[in-house]
């Protein structure tokens, strides 16, 4: 079959720039990687295609005579793709890693055009803050002292005494990475003379050796919201690490923990808080007052023989929702206390109490019922 006139193979015109070509190759090179197309079986050869292409219009000598003649320039040998190894190889390679660091750049953190990385961004910081359910409740501003790093300010975060300009890194050429030729497979490596920024600095700045940035600690004042609850997360932009020359800085994440309460207990908005009361009110009935998180108290009437486990709702004395209006409930829950220490006459009148009550307790009533037909049922 014959060969497809490489422009077309590019979808370029005849006679594109240097430039052109580049672009051609990276765009179709990524349409057509058999990674992003398993359903198209020939994807590979059309891959293949594309880098053939390539490989002759991006060498001006084999563009020139692939112009003039055509596939028949490289015919016998004349003019072929290079001996295995070679330069030709080389520079597909080097071709090969655009279209690489274009596919997956964005898993890897990507580069910066030209490939140089002359600033890179702070890291981003975590900051786990604990709070009360009572500022949970209100919200408040917090002081917080956050050990980062800052912008030098000798330098100007430039890393340079004086402020001066970082000059090409002659190693990489301000790549960041450099080649090594091993038999027929190029190595790509950091370059080991400026780790991968593309740049020296000749007169490291003293304050700071060269970073830019200075270890210190930060004083920060954070709003917490009404609502927050333990697992919170608040972001302040751009208050994280600072940036490697002259990057710009990270972010600061706050996680909050809300710690807990020896009074409530807290499910989302709504709130738990277990009374414990006396036989005999809750026998008899009556008042309670019952303490809320703003610090106030609400009296609640326990109804009349009352057991254990009992709860009652206060509406909208629960937390404040963090994302929307309004509060949720507190559920008041009875417990039930059997008195300890009792004088012989609290025993004697509990005696008489227990004989005179004889069909005052229907759940007692009730089960010895069904334990008594349960053993029955296993006699017979």
């Amino acid at each position: 079959m014959a060969k497809r006139d490489y422009y077309e193979v590019l979808g370029l015109s005849k006679g594109a720039s240097a430039e052109e070509i580049k672009k051609g190759y990276r765009k179709k090179a990524k349409e057509l990687h058999p990674d992003r197309n398993a359903d198209n079986p020939k994807a590979e050869d059309q891959f293949k295609e594309v880098n053939e292409a390539y490989d002759c219009l991006k060498d001006p000598d084999k563009k020139a005579a692939y112009d003039r003649y055509g596939h028949a320039a490289f015919e016998g040998g004349m003019g072929g793709g290079g001996r295995p190894g070679g330069a030709g190889q080389a520079d597909f390679a080097s071709a090969f890693s655009d279209v690489f660091d274009d596919l997956f750049g964005d898993f890897m953190g990507g580069r910066q055009p030209g490939g140089r990385q002359r600033a890179t961004r702070g890291s981003d910081l975590r900051y786990n803050l604990r709070v009360t359910m009572e500022e949970a409740y209100g919200g408040l501003q917090k002081a917080i002292r956050v050990p980062t790093s800052v912008q030098c300010t000798v330098c100007d975060g430039s890393g340079a005494e004086g402020g001066a300009e970082p000059t090409t890194c002659p190693t990489c050429s301000g790549m960041g990475k450099v080649r090594a030729q091993q038999g027929f497979f190029t190595v790509e490596r950091t370059c080991p003379t400026c780790g991968g920024i593309g740049q020296i600095i000749k007169n490291p700045c003293k304050a700071c050796g060269g970073q830019g940035r200075v270890e210190r600690d930060r004083q920060l004042s954070v709003n917490i919201p009404a609502g927050v609850e333990t697992g919170t997360r608040i972001r302040l932009g751009g208050e994280g690490e600072a940036g490697l020359r002259g990057g710009p800085a990270g972010d600061l994440y706050i996680f909050i923990e809300v710690a807990k309460h020896p009074i409530f207990e807290r499910e989302g908005v709504n709130l738990f808080c277990r009374v414990p009361v006396s036989v005999a009110k809750a026998a008899l009935g009556g008042d309670i007052e019952v303490p809320t998180i703003d610090g106030g108290r609400s009296r609640v009437k326990i109804p009349e023989g009352s057991q254990s486990g009992r709860q009652m709702r206060l509406r909208g004395k629960g937390m404040p929702a963090l994302r929307g209006a309004g509060h949720g409930d507190m559920f008041i829950e009875l417990a039930v206390e059997t008195p300890v220490n009792l004088t012989g006459r609290q025993k004697e009148l509990l005696r008489e109490f227990e004989d005179l009550s004889e069909e005052n307790n229907p759940e007692s009533e009730g089960f010895f019922k069904s334990v008594k037909s349960f053993w029955d049922s296993m006699k017979s």
